[in-house]
């Protein structure tokens, strides 16, 4: 039984039998290549959000695909009672590339996220500190959907119906160092951020204020937890996106683009960080199986590949859609604001455009792209998108701002 080229069959099914937790655009897609998509209709749209910042290498990719391929066909499961060679390289990898020493696999971002928390507390534990277990998170940030990574994140919204939260966390606003030093205190243990905020609308951290945070949780001997899972794996126009502000955490978190589709997340740390955490502490029975980590490692050859020149391309691309989207806020004078960094941006609108109605609209155009709060929209496309292709995306919201859509 397959339903994946009926539409009304798969609308059914999802409308009677999946929780309704997504509320899901009335299409399906069948296939991909590159950046574009194919409906069930067989209408090509362009992917212009990229699985919300997911597909880094884009759709069929041959070489991810080949390497996905031989390797289910060899094995896809082995559990970590063994070693596994494509984690123990993935770990090799990601090590010799950034600032750390250790990795621990999951499956997701919010995983990952809660690794972190986990061994932000737990070396302060294993240090003879138990009341240091206080961690320092942004308001309008996010972390995830699990209940303590709802609980870091600071947007009341998505703690309200799971109430009680995780205890343990303190809020304050992002950019604002003064209150960030303000809330240390004794029982501290660490500061969770974001170095551009995803899902409050695309706010990127002000580099001074990451300097002074980082500095901050040296003098204080509290560690520094930069949350990843949407700027990593090139997004960003560096491998890493805390390579762009010129300080290292001490834990760093990663999922979405690192395996290009597949399943993943990772949270890293240097070897001082990693003795917070002993045999049987934490787990995960599909973390690091060997089917995600040859996906990842195939991600990383081509991202890091100076003859695919795919950073390079991100930030060609990149100047081209702030340059192009900010010629098209003075012709306009409908965009208040462009913001982000790299293949991560937020466009957001003044009071005569709704973000969702603009998302609807874009979407019958045949681009995809995500609503954010009432005003903004965010892109996130595949890091292999070409200029030719963004100035595709850049005519027809020209078109509809000016009111010339056909």
């Amino acid at each position: 039984m397959g339903i994946e080229n009926d539409f009304e069959l798969t609308k059914l099914y999802d409308t009677k039998y999946v929780l309704n937790v997504f509320n899901p655009l009335p299409i399906a897609f069948t296939k991909g290549s590159g950046v574009w998509l194919t409906g069930t209709d067989g209408r090509k749209y362009m992917d212009m959000i990229g699985g919300i910042a997911v597909n880094s290498l884009g759709h069929g990719n041959k070489e991810l695909t080949k390497a996905i391929s031989d390797q289910a066909s060899k094995l896809i499961h082995c559990c970590n009672y063994y070693l596994i060679p494509q984690k123990s390289e993935l770990a090799f990898r990601l090590c010799s590339n950034s600032f750390a020493d250790k990795v621990f696999f999951c499956n997701s971002g919010a995983e990952a996220n809660e690794a972190a928390i986990k061994i932000a507390r737990s070396y302060f534990y294993y240090q003879g500190h138990p009341e240091k277990n206080e961690i320092i998170t942004a308001n309008m940030s996010f972390h995830g959907r699990t209940m303590a990574t709802i609980a870091a994140t600071g947007q009341e919204k998505f703690r309200t119906p799971f109430e009680p939260s995780v205890p343990g966390f303190k809020y304050v606003d992002f950019n604002d160092f003064e209150a960030l030093e303000t809330s240390v205190d004794d029982k501290t243990c660490a500061v969770m951020l974001e170095l551009i905020q995803g899902e409050s609308g695309v706010h990127p951290a002000d580099k001074v204020y990451v300097k002074k945070v980082r500095d901050l949780c040296y003098r204080r001997g509290i560690l520094l937890i930069i949350d990843e899972v949407q700027t990593g794996v090139g997004r960003t126009g560096r491998l890493f996106c805390y390579e762009n502000y010129e300080i290292k955490p001490d834990i760093m978190t990663l999922a979405k683009g690192l395996a290009g589709g597949v399943p993943i997340g990772a949270m890293l740390c240097t070897n001082e960080v990693a003795t917070g955490m002993k045999p049987g502490d934490h787990g995960s029975t599909f973390g690091g199986n060997p089917l995600a980590c040859a996906a990842a490692n195939c991600v990383l050859d081509q991202i890091t590949s100076a003859d695919k020149g795919i950073l390079a391309n991100v930030n060609a691309v990149s100047s081209y859609l702030f340059e192009k989207l900010n010629e098209l806020s003075v012709k306009t004078g409908k965009i208040k604001q462009v913001r982000g960094m790299g293949l991560l941006i937020g466009i957001e609108f003044d009071d005569s455009i709704q973000a969702a109605g603009m998302k609807q609209l874009l979407m019958q155009d045949g681009f995809l792209v995500s609503s954010i709060g009432a005003s903004t929209i965010r892109i996130a496309p595949p890091l292999i998108i070409t200029q030719r292709e963004a100035a595709m995306f850049i005519t027809e919201l020209g078109k509809i701002l000016k009111g010339k859509r056909k």
